[in-house]
């Protein structure tokens, strides 16, 4: 049987910054680090890959971005704020509704919501629902799950796309069938980055 772990909420701790309709790109990472600092147990990226899916998003002027598991809503934010700027959106997809409720009062802080369609989903189902072409895709979900996930969004990423996936240097035991596949695959160009201790491979569509 999978085990799934369904998160118990705690209070949630409310950054200095408590509304706007759209905060500046400032004030949003003011609001990241309190998400970060405040905002226990939801497994998030580090602040350098955050700035590294910011930037990417930008380079390849990305108008259509899917993630799978979104947690608390943090590297999503990331994402949206770079999407505000090229008129693209965002669909994010989480399982699990303690983090998902959490992910939707930080999508309303931010003013970002109207550029995220949050779903509460499991991704498994929900990623052979969306449509491609797709610019971006990052995996963070399930993580013995990576390579079922990448099969189903690979055909929807467009030529030049990019698939990230998190954890794949702290939890590589648990998807070496993944790592196999984006490391051999001559479809793809792969690299793994190093910007925290939990590893984030990106995967370029050839």
């Amino acid at each position: 049987m999978r085990r799934r772990r369904f998160l118990t909420l705690i209070p949630l701790a409310v950054p200095r910054l408590l509304a706007a309709e759209s905060m500046t790109n400032e004030q949003i990472r003011e609001n990241l680090a309190a998400m970060r600092a405040g905002q226990k147990g939801m497994m998030n990226i580090e602040q350098k890959e955050g700035e590294y899916l910011y930037d990417l998003t930008k380079r390849l002027n990305a108008k259509r971005v899917l993630e799978l598991g979104t947690s608390n809503g943090y590297a999503a934010i990331w994402f949206a704020m770079a999407l505000r700027e090229t008129g693209g959106k965002l669909i994010t997809v989480e399982i699990d509704r303690g983090r998902y409720e959490y992910a939707q009062a930080n999508f309303r802080i931010t003013g970002l919501h109207p550029i995220i369609d949050s779903r509460l989903a499991d991704a498994r189902i929900e990623a052979t629902r969306v449509q491609g072409p797709l610019d971006v895709v990052l995996i963070d979900a399930w993580k013995p799950d990576y390579l079922h996930y990448y099969e189903i969004v690979f055909p929807k990423v467009r030529k030049g796309g990019v698939i990230l996936a998190h954890n794949v240097v702290s939890h590589a035991g648990q998807m070496k069938d993944f790592l196999d596949r984006i490391q051999t695959d001559s479809k793809v160009k792969t690299e793994i980055l190093r910007l925290g201790s939990q590893g984030l491979s990106v995967t370029t569509k050839l």
